[in-house]
C-alpha cells in the first residue's frame, strides 16, 4: 500500500494560521525539518501520519490544550484550488459536494468522506483512513472549522450546520468547542460527521457554468491520474529497497511483487516519466550518499549494501552521479561538519 499523503495546501493553510496566531513557526518548522522553500512547492504532499507528530509538537511548544480549536479560527478559507472551482461551477451545493467527493484524494490520500442523505437531514462523513490520526482532537477540530468556513464561503454564508460528531473524547472545554463551532457537538462517536438540513443541498451557486464545470472535472481527473502514476513510483521504490538487501533487484522481480506483468509495469513507469533503471539508480545514489556521509561503513561494505557487484562499478556510477569519487564525497561532508 502506498504511503498516504496530504496535499501541501493543508500545510500552507495551517502555517498561515500559526503566523496569525503568533506561533513561533520558525522553531516548529525546524523541529519538523520543513523550510519555506518546501512550503512554496506546488507539488508538495506531506506524510499523513506526520499529523500525529505535528500536533503533539505544536501543543507542547505553545502550551495550549485547545490548539486545534484555536488555530481553526485563524485558518484562511480554502481557495484557488480545483475543488473550489468544481463547487462554484456546479448548479448547487449538493451537486458540487457530490462531485468534489469523487476527487477528495486531491486533499489527502487518507480522506474517507461520503455524503449520506436522509429524509429531512443529511450528513457528510469526515473521516481519515489512519486510526492514529482519527483520534487526534486538535486535527479533528481544526479541520472541522476549516470545512465549515469553506462551505459558508462557497454558499455566500448560507450554509448552516446542525451538529458535528467527533470520534475523540470530550475535552474539559466542551462548551467552548460548541461555541466556536457554532452548532451542537457530540464526542466519542463512531465517525466524524457534519450534519446539516437537507435544504442546504439546494443552495444555488451564483457562479454555475456548465462549460467551466466540464473543464474543471477534466482538470481534477488529470490531477488524480498524476497522483496514481506517482503511486507506482513510490511502490517500486519501496520494493527496490527491500530487494536490494537480498541482491535480487530486477524489473521482473518488482513486477512479480506488484502482481502485474513486466510489460505493464514498464508502461506505467513510462507514463510517470521515469523507468525502472532510473528509480534503481536514484535509490542507490541516495543510499550511498547517506552511508558515506552519515556512517563509518567501509567502501567495500557500501558497495555491497547498494547492490553493486564490484567496487569499480560503484566508483564509476557514483562519479557519474555526483561528479566526485565516494572518498572525495565523504571527505567533503566530513569537512563541512
Amino acid at each position: 500500500m502506498s504511503e498516504m499523503k496530504d496535499a501541501g495546501v493543508l500545510l500552507r493553510l495551517i502555517y498561515q494560521a500559526m503566523v496569525k496566531a503568533g506561533v513561533d513557526v520558525g522553531t516548529l518548522m525546524q523541529k519538523l525539518g520543513i523550510n519555506e522553500d518546501l512550503l512554496r512547492s506546488t507539488e508538495l504532499r506531506t506524510p499523513h501520519e506526520a499529523q500525529v507528530m505535528f500536533w503533539k509538537l505544536l501543543e507542547s511548544q505553545i502550551g495550549d490544550p485547545d490548539v486545534g480549536l484555536t488555530l481553526g479560527q485563524y485558518l484562511p478559507v480554502y481557495k484557488g484550488q480545483v475543488l473550489e472551482y468544481l463547487f462554484l461551477s456546479s448548479p448547487n451545493f449538493g451537486e458540487g459536494l457530490k462531485r468534489v467527493l469523487n476527487y477528495q484524494r486531491l486533499i489527502s490520500d487518507a480522506a474517507d468522506s461520503a455524503l449520506v442523505i436522509n429524509e429531512h437531514e443529511c450528513y457528510m462523513r469526515v473521516n481519515t483512513a489512519s486510526p492514529n490520526v482519527q483520534q487526534i482532537r486538535h486535527f479533528n477540530e481544526c479541520f472541522a472549522l476549516g470545512l465549515l468556513a469553506f462551505f459558508k464561503s462557497i454558499t455566500d454564508g448560507q450554509f448552516k450546520p446542525l451538529r458535528f460528531d467527533f470520534q475523540h473524547s470530550a475535552p474539559d472545554s466542551e462548551s467552548k468547542v460548541r461555541e466556536v463551532m457554532g452548532c451542537d457537538v457530540a464526542f466519542d462517536c463512531q465517525e466524524n460527521r457534519l450534519y446539516f438540513d437537507r435544504s442546504m443541498l439546494d443552495i444555488p451557486s451564483l457562479h454555475a457554468e456548465p462549460e467551466l464545470l466540464t473543464l474543471h472535472e477534466q482538470l481534477a481527473s488529470e490531477q488524480v491520474a498524476r497522483l496514481e502514476r506517482e503511486d507506482v513510483v513510490g511502490q517500486v521504490t519501496r520494493i527496490v529497497a527491500e530487494l536490494l538487501e537480498r541482491g535480487n533487484v530486477t524489473l521482473e522481480a518488482v513486477a512479480e511483487r506488484l502482481g502485474i506483468k513486466t510489460r505493464s509495469l514498464r508502461t506505467r513507469l513510462t507514463e510517470a516519466n521515469t523507468s525502472f533503471n532510473q528509480i534503481l539508480a536514484d535509490f542507490r545514489f541516495r543510499l550511498s550518499r547517506r552511508l558515506l556521509a552519515g556512517t563509518d561503513e567501509s567502501i567495500d561494505e557500501i558497495v555491497y549494501l547498494t547492490g553493486f557487484s564490484e567496487p569499480s562499478t560503484f566508483y564509476r556510477a557514483f562519479k557519474r552521479w555526483s561528479g566526485m569519487t565516494p572518498v572525495e564525497y565523504r571527505k567533503s561532508k566530513q569537512n563541512k561538519e
